[in-house]
């Protein structure tokens, strides 16, 4: 048994991580403790605060007593608000406090990315604009090219977790260019993981989400590799090897 735990702030789309664990269909249990959420807002001062070292800690306890052997800051902009470097501390903080691996979603994308071969993406946000830049220049910073970048507009973390398949199906058509390798839904508010094979199959290429890149993550802490098909081509795909 391989127990992975997260950190998820909120409640907005915590019912995916059950999902997931069905669809991995192993040994594996995903382990979740909600962090405070402070104001819903996708503003920079909200989004630090969000990921502040005391928010994070808090819930390492309860990660640490379920036999957790790796950790994952479950949000995406509550990473990659603190620049590539900051980000890097935070999970480096989060790692010493918890006394096992760390990450984070927003390093999750950028290693997903890199798994699949996707030099190209294409972001459906969920942010306002200067928080979709943000995402956008910290993958640049990990290697990954930005072809383009579409947003919902500003939106609460509870206003996206109420959206079905078709809004995030409609999200993702907006974001995809011809020269994307692959397209990002970033926001772990987001429910997206019983919509995956769909967004793949009608875009006709890989899709990375949220929640699905942050499981994907932990398991890449602890050298777990599942086949697990109903999670999209970053479950699925042999690993790029880099030359």
């Amino acid at each position: 048994m391989t127990s992975l735990g997260f950190l998820y702030p909120g409640h907005s789309a915590e019912d995916d991580y059950p999902r997931i664990e069905q669809l991995l269909g192993s040994d594996i249990r995903l382990d979740l403790a909600h962090t405070d959420i402070g104001e819903d807002a996708h503003r920079i001062d909200a989004l630090r605060a969000l990921g502040e070292p005391g928010r994070l800690a808090a819930g390492v306890e309860q990660l640490r007593l379920s036999g957790a052997e790796a950790v994952v800051w479950a949000c995406t902009s509550g990473g990659f608000v603190h620049g590539w470097e900051g980000a890097h501390e935070q999970v480096r903080a989060l790692a010493r406090a918890a006394g096992m691996p760390a990450s984070s979603t927003s390093f999750g994308f950028v290693h997903a990315a890199r798994e699949i071969g996707a030099a190209r993406v294409a972001i459906g946000s969920v942010y306002p604009d200067d928080i979709a830049g943000l995402f956008a220049g910290f993958l640049r910073a990990g290697g990954v090219e930005v072809t383009a970048l579409r947003g919902s507009g500003p939106g609460t973390a509870a206003e996206v977790g109420t959206w079905g398949e078709a809004e995030v199906l409609a999200l993702a058509r907006e974001a995809d260019t011809p020269d994307a390798d692959a397209v990002l839904l970033p926001g772990t508010a987001l429910h997206t993981a019983a919509h995956l094979s769909t967004l793949e199959k009608d875009l006709g290429k890989p899709v990375l989400t949220a929640n699905q890149v942050t499981v994907w993550e932990a398991l890449r802490l602890t050298d777990r590799r599942v086949n697990a098909p109903g999670l999209g081509a970053l479950f699925t795909r042999e690993p790029i090897v880099q030359v």
